[in-house]
């Protein structure tokens, strides 16, 4: 994959008084990527009810490639929710924390559960399931 089409996540975070801004934003982002305004938009997933893995609250990811980051962060930054927006390396832990960059307040995020460099479960992942 060459680099402007290298993958991407973000997590979109949210609890009970701004799930419905979620479900508001999951739409305008599915709307997207069928309209083709964000062509390399791969998946976009559901809400989730609880928190998952290294995340400390309930939220949903979507898979895109570099290309697509400016308008992802546009939507995202227009949403008012948190998000973490990264690369999908080889580097579980960097692609979390020093390649990260968050929309709105950061997170602690619970690293123990990343996968050890070299077993980035997520590159098998991109653009078809969240965890």
């Amino acid at each position: 994959m060459d680099e402007l089409n290298a993958p991407y996540h973000a997590h979109i975070y949210y609890d009970a008084a701004t799930r419905a801004q979620a479900l508001a934003l999951r739409q305008r982002l599915l709307d997207a990527k069928d309209s083709g305004a964000i062509p390399e938009l791969f998946f976009v997933g559901e809400l989730g009810e609880h928190a998952v893995g290294p995340h400390p609250l309930p939220e949903y990811e979507i898979h895109y490639s570099e290309a697509m980051l400016p308008a992802v962060i546009a939507l995202l930054e227009a949403s008012g929710l948190r998000a973490l927006v990264h690369p999908l390396t080889d580097d579980d832990v960097a692609d979390h924390t020093t390649l990260a960059h968050w929309i709105g307040e950061p997170l602690p995020l619970k690293l123990e559960t990343l996968d050890p460099p070299g077993v980035n479960q997520g590159v098998a992942r991109f653009g078809k399931s969240a965890f």
